[in-house]
């Protein structure tokens, strides 16, 4: 990304260097003077020796001076080395122009109010010291856009790798709950069993391929759910209610993380089902111009203290997922109801555009 950035970059960069340049060597053309209309070209050359000299100090800079030493904290070196540069260009322009002197503006009277030359040099020695301050501020921030450009990008690949991670981490955690469900249906029903196993291999397919992407269309997240949901009423038995509604326009193309909702309708499954006590589940998935809202209500049978089943692997995940690609974007209320009978999950996201 850093190099592909550069690259991208350096047209432009070049284009504006020419320009900027290209302007500071036409500057002397006004300010030469004319005989009968022509160009003194003499006059040209000597003052053609200032944007010289600017251009000279600039990309000694640029180019050499400050990633040498002021990117190195040598900052000491970086103003000794300038100012040598500075005396060095001084001297030169000072030679040069004494050799392209033009004799008869000796015998010329001086313009009233013309300052004196040395003010001249003056004025042209703080416009070196400019140029370098110049040159200094754009390497540097031209280096600081880079570096943000990396950073950001190995911040992309970090998130990448740790999305990738959880959804490693969450197919084997939905399997191995869905498997347990399955084995328990084999001890009193083996043609229920049956029925599940093929049910489960819907799922996988989508598990397995789907999973892979960072955001799938809702419609085919909520028929993943369906599909899940027909697997768990397999095994459910007559005392326990269950509801389900789905308020998703048909076809609908609005993205969704995958499985982001999973692990909310496990935990119903896990914890608001009795196998002697009446029990229910209620499911309510839908989707407006703004987010979508998935909400659940079910019994609440906590686990006994020796229970260690299932160590809320599913919800942690979902939470870290929801950090890194709904960051300010969704809202997440959990929790019992007062009597304690009840348990509510409400999760709302907004659409990204």
């Amino acid at each position: 990304m850093k190099q592909t950035f550069t690259s991208a970059r350096r047209p432009l960069e070049i284009l504006i260097h020419i320009i900027s340049w290209g302007i500071m060597f036409g500057f002397p053309f006004f300010f030469v003077e004319r005989g009968n209309g022509n160009i003194n070209w003499m006059a040209y050359i000597r003052h053609f020796a200032v944007p010289l000299s600017f251009m000279i100090v600039f990309y000694v800079n640029y180019f050499f001076l400050v990633p040498r030493y002021l990117f190195q904290n040598q900052s000491k070196r970086y103003i000794v080395y300038n100012i040598i540069l500075l005396c060095i260009i001084g001297i030169l322009l000072h030679l040069w122009q004494s050799l392209t002197f033009d004799p008869s503006f000796e015998n010329k009277p001086r313009r009233p109010g013309m300052p004196p030359g040395w003010l001249f040099f003056l004025r042209d020695m703080l416009s070196l010291v400019f140029t370098i301050g110049l040159s200094a501020a754009i390497r540097m921030s031209a280096r600081w856009t880079q570096n943000e450009a990396a950073r950001k990008e190995a911040e992309r690949n970090r998130t990448e790798a740790e999305l990738k991670n959880l959804r490693n981490q969450l197919n084997p955690h939905f399997l191995l709950n869905t498997l347990n469900n399955i084995y328990a249906l084999i001890a009193f029903d083996s043609d229920k069993a049956q029925q599940a196993v093929q049910e489960l291999s819907k799922l996988l397919r989508y598990v397995l391929y789907d999973n892979q992407q960072t955001y799938v269309p809702l419609c085919k997240e909520v028929d993943f759910i369906r599909n899940y949901i027909e697997l768990m009423r397999i095994r459910l038995s007559a005392n326990v209610q269950m509801s389900t509604q789905f308020d998703i326009r048909p076809n609908c193309q609005t993205l969704i993380a995958p499985l982001i909702f999973i692990s909310l309708i496990e935990n119903a499954f896990k914890h608001g089902i009795s196998p002697t006590e009446a029990s229910f589940i209620h499911i309510h998935i839908s989707e407006n111009d703004q987010e979508v809202i998935c909400e659940i209500r079910n019994s609440n049978f906590p686990k006994e203290v020796w229970d260690k089943s299932g160590s809320g692997v599913g919800l942690e995940q979902v939470s870290r997922r929801l950090e890194i690609l709904y960051p300010g974007a969704y809202t997440w209320s959990k929790g019992t109801s007062r009597d304690g009978k009840c348990y509510e999950s409400k999760l709302s996201i907004k659409i990204k555009e």
